[in-house]
């Protein structure tokens, strides 16, 4: 281990015998420099680190203040204690009230409350470059922040066009050789290729979209909507009903209409998103519960379906962008960013995703703000 450096202090007073009592008092835990007039302390801080100044106020040519004030150029983070007599504590106050010292001691001073004041000193320096420290960390951390936001933009920019660009060509290239004569095994892998390419295009959709809301670069436009609108039975998409009667589940739903606060393309997109997990992981047969009511003066949308139950540990992974979990989904097929999208564009809103699991009930809800 090695040895604890000590620290250096500073004492100045014009007359010898001070600068040798104080010397005396503290050579054992600090390293001590004496100077009998302010000229030669402020050469010696020219040459020497120096962690605490103590000065006395009354000195030919500088005061004690003066002399304070000065060792800042040099020393601006050491710690200043003053010596000084009742005389001129108009003159100390003013050095407190403007930063220049730490505290003053009058003369004669303790022994003992002189060293704890300069054991306070050191400890108050010690924390100053300890908050320095801290402080080049957090730019440091910052530095990185902004850095990989700069990565998130450059991501954005390379998806949209190094990716998009040409799985639009594969697109565009699929129908066209889909409208000339093809054998039947032709037709199959055609039809392969073009379900990959829309499988990688809804992926990079997917990726851009939650890129874009966890970096608020997503436009909202909020605005009074219809609760009606936004969450009935009517406004579900094609895809989810085609999936809802693919696996004989049917829809309950309830709907208090009341005027909300909304995107309505977010919205709509985090409620299809909800709806379709809900459809897709409900058992066989069962129903999927939508409810929307004013709850303590906001209104809640809940969806619940019935199905495997979710504990707070899967909950708190499906929440993670990019994880399947395929114990709960029963299969792998997916980006893992639905529920992320959909958490992601509620933050927009100033809202979150509520889970709740109640045996084979799997309940999932929202709050908007009403008008």
């Amino acid at each position: 281990m090695a040895p604890e450096v000590k620290h250096s202090i500073l004492c100045v007073d014009d007359e010898v015998d001070n600068v040798d009592a104080l010397e005396r008092l503290f050579r054992r835990k600090f390293n001590v420099f004496k100077a009998t007039s302010a000229a030669a302390a402020l050469k010696l801080l020219a040459q020497h680190p120096v962690t605490v100044i103590i000065s006395d106020q009354r000195m030919p040519q500088m005061t004690g203040v003066e002399f304070l004030q000065e060792s800042l150029k040099t020393h601006p983070n050491a710690i200043r204690i003053l010596l000084t007599g009742y005389t001129d504590i108009d003159s100390v106050i003013a050095a407190i009230n403007s930063g220049q010292i730490y505290r003053y001691v009058t003369k004669p001073w303790d022994p003992v409350d002189l060293a704890n004041a300069v054991d306070r000193a050191v400890e108050r320096y010690e924390m100053g470059l300890e908050l320095v420290e801290k402080n080049r960390a957090l730019r440091a951390a910052l530095e990185e922040l902004q850095t990989l936001d700069q990565a998130k933009n450059q991501f954005m920019v390379l998806v949209n066009h190094e990716l998009k660009t040409p799985l639009t060509s594969m697109l565009s290239f699929t129908d066209l050789l889909s409208e000339t004569r093809l054998d039947a095994d032709q037709g199959k892998m055609l039809g392969r290729i073009k379900g990959a390419a829309l499988r990688l295009q809804e992926m990079i959709n997917d990726a851009l979209e939650f890129v874009s809301a966890e970096t608020s670069q997503t436009r909202v436009d909020l605005r009074p909507l219809s609760s009606i609108s936004l969450f009935s039975r009517a406004s579900l998409p094609d895809m989810v009903n085609v999936v809802a009667q693919s696996r004989h589940v049917d829809f309950e739903v309830s709907i208090e209409n009341q005027q909300v606060m909304a995107d309505e393309k977010l919205i709509r997109n985090v409620f299809r998103r909800l709806v379709h997990n809900a459809a897709k992981f409900a058992s066989a047969g069962t129903n999927v519960v939508v409810t929307g009511a004013s709850v303590d003066g906001r209104y809640r949308v809940s969806i619940e379906n019935r199905g495997v139950p979710i504990d707070d540990a899967r909950i708190a992974q499906l929440m993670k962008p990019f994880t399947l979990n395929e114990n709960t989904l029963n299969h792998s097929i997916g980006t893992g960013l639905g529920l992320p999208i959909s958490l992601a564009l509620l933050k927009l809103h100033g809202s979150t995703l509520r889970f709740a699991s109640e045996g084979d009930r799997v309940i999932v809800s929202f709050d908007l703000a009403l008008t």
